[in-house]
C-alpha cells in the first residue's frame, strides 16, 4: 500500500512540474494564440497527472477524480478552442513569427465563392 502512496505522489508531483512549465510558456511565447496553445496543453496534461496521482493515493475516490478527467479532457481543449476564436475574429495582432493563418485564408476563399455568386 505504501508503494502505490509512493507512485500517486510522484505522478502528482510530475503533473505539478507540467503545470509549472505551462506557467512558464504563458510568460515566454510571442501572442495570444501560442500562450492558449501552451497552457491549454500543459494545464491539461499537468492536471490529468495531478488527478491521477491523488486517484493513486485516494483509491476510495477513484470514481470521482475519473468523471473530474474525463470533464477536463472535454472542456480544456473546447474552451481554449474558443477562446482563440473569439481572439482570431476581434483581430489580435499574431506574432511576427506566424507563418500560416488557416482561418484566415478560409475566410478569404469563403468571401470569393460568396461574391462569384
Amino acid at each position: 500500500m505504501e508503494t502505490l502512496k509512493i507512485i500517486g505522489a510522484i505522478i502528482t508531483l510530475i503533473g505539478s512540474l507540467f503545470l509549472l512549465l505551462g506557467s512558464i510558456g504563458l510568460i515566454r511565447m510571442p501572442d495570444v494564440f501560442t500562450r492558449i496553445q501552451a497552457g491549454t496543453k500543459a494545464s491539461t496534461l499537468g492536471t490529468l497527472l495531478s488527478l491521477l496521482g491523488l486517484g493513486i493515493i485516494y483509491f476510495d475516490m477513484a470514481g470521482k477524480i475519473f468523471l473530474l478527467i474525463v470533464f477536463i479532457l472535454i472542456t480544456n481543449p473546447v474552451s481554449s478552442h474558443m477562446l482563440a476564436r473569439a481572439a482570431h475574429f476581434i483581430g489580435v495582432k499574431k506574432a511576427d513569427l506566424t507563418v500560416v493563418d488557416k482561418l484566415e485564408e478560409k475566410g478569404k476563399n469563403h468571401e470569393t465563392k460568396n461574391s462569384a455568386k
